[in-house]
């Protein structure tokens, strides 16, 4: 095992090992490395690392240095070198008339070299513009041809998958991709759906090509004679990412299309057989491949318009109650002065609430019970403007508001249970001999009701 750290030279694809010399060096770091063209710099992918040795190719450049603010500011210039250079020489190539395309200017760490990349159709003789070349820049100057996919590589993109090009991001070399793996890949044949952006077939047909053809061996192909449980026939179509197919059913007739699995039928050895000979039968002999059985869809099922339950059995309090659903107030209790329940809430039950419920009620809210209002006495109004819901003169005005005034009690049972409330409430409120005088003091004589009872 050796020690190295993996480096790039301007962010292309290609990786490239370096001895560290027990220089601990973080991934993205700049670093100054030698090459054979001198020192250069580049940055560190990967820190240190060790890899097996059949892996190192010898022999193994050493790390400089990590790059220093110096090393960093000769970059900058180096960079703005580049763009001046490649401005110059697109003007010595028109001038000189030459059939090329440059594509990128590079120049060396140490400032001693110049190298000048360009695409051409066929060979290009370009003696003087080096001459010119070398002229303006004073150091020495390399012209070297590329192709289309080193174009690509150089320059980057954006693929039509949509991700920026392998070869400018990860791929080490170009391998080669022909038109055979777009066959077996069932692919379209058209250039432009299987073309990149250089013009020649993408090398993404071939990171799945060894799994098509494992996948090829167990589909028989097209045209093929077969066996089927439903009889002889040839096959139409085939689709081998799920291995399955289409057999035409051999027939008088209409012709019969049915699909099945590569492993129900069997493809007949040498092809149709001569007329005259015997059809062999090879599934008699084959057992019956085993599956599991997957849930068979409703076509006619409503589709789901709602996200399952995420939440598990951890709910929160508001996904407990259902849709729509509101949650209830509590109500409040009435405070009115009186008034008449519906017909058939006059059946007065007994006593509803009495001065220990009101206490209870009370020591629960950490409040002390408070004690009902005493109503406006009936006496107080003038003669004439008694209201339908008022209540008699006789009766007596210290009357709860949890009790509902009744007109005329039910029974028996409902006065003596009124009876016993009431009494409850005037001992309550300091005895019935105070209560009674108030009450006798504030009424009028023009305010009695003909018919009233006695006041107790």
């Amino acid at each position: 095992m050796t020690e190295v750290i993996s480096v790039k030279f301007k962010n292309r694809g290609k990786v490239y090992f370096f001895d560290p010399h027990g220089v601990a060096v973080r991934t993205g770091d700049k670093v100054v490395v030698e090459t054979s063209r001198g020192l250069e710099l580049a940055e560190c992918v990967l820190g240190n690392h060790v890899v097996p040795d059949e892996t190192v190719v010898q022999p193994l450049r050493s790390l400089a240095r990590i790059a220093t603010k110096d090393d960093l500011r000769i970059e900058e210039i180096n960079h703005r070198r580049e763009q001046e250079a490649f401005q110059i020489c697109k003007q010595k190539i028109v001038e000189h008339g030459l059939d090329m395309k440059l594509v990128d200017v590079e120049c060396s760490f140490e400032g001693n070299k110049t190298m000048f990349f360009f695409t051409s159709d066929g060979r290009v003789d370009f003696r003087e513009l080096v001459k010119d070349l070398a002229s303006v820049f004073r150091n020495r100057i390399e012209l070297r041809q590329i192709g289309v996919r080193d174009e690509a590589k150089m320059l980057g993109g954006i693929g039509i998958c949509g991700r920026p090009y392998c070869c400018s991001q990860f791929l080490d070399d170009f391998q080669p991709v022909s038109t055979k793996m777009a066959k077996v890949q069932s692919m379209s044949l058209n250039p432009s759906k299987i073309s990149g952006a250089c013009g020649r077939l993408m090398c993404c047909l071939r990171y799945e090509q060894a799994a098509y053809e494992d996948l090829v061996k167990a589909v028989p192909k097209v045209g093929a004679f077969v066996e089927t449980p439903a009889g002889y026939g040839t096959v139409s179509s085939v689709n081998i990412l799920r291995s399955s197919l289409k057999v035409k059913l051999d027939g008088q007739g209409e012709d019969v299309f049915k699909s099945y699995q590569a492993d129900e039928i069997a493809v007949i050895p040498g092809g149709r057989p001569k007329p005259g000979e015997p059809l062999p039968s090879l599934l008699k002999d084959r057992p019956k491949p085993v599956r599991d059985e997957e849930p068979k869809e409703d076509p006619w099922a409503l589709p789901q318009l709602f996200a399952d339950d995420v939440y598990g059995d951890k709910k929160p309090d508001g996904a407990n109650t259902e849709q729509g659903e509101k949650k209830k107030r509590p109500r409040r209790r009435s405070h009115g002065h009186g008034g008449k329940k519906p017909a058939d809430a006059q059946i007065a039950p007994k006593a509803e609430h009495t001065a220990k419920d009101v206490a209870k009620d009370g020591a629960k809210e950490g409040a002390k019970p408070k004690q009902p209002q005493r109503q406006k006495s009936q006496s107080n109004r003038k003669s004439g403007a008694r209201k339908p819901d008022d209540k008699p003169a006789g009766e007596h005005p210290e009357r709860s508001r949890a009790q509902a005034p009744a007109a005329k009690p039910a029974d028996g049972a409902a006065q003596s249970g009124e009876k016993r409330a009431d009494t409850h409430r005037r001992r309550h409120r300091g005895g019935r001999g105070r209560n009674k005088s108030a009450a006798s003091g504030n009424a009028k004589p023009g305010n009695t009701a003909p018919n009233a009872p006695k006041a107790e």
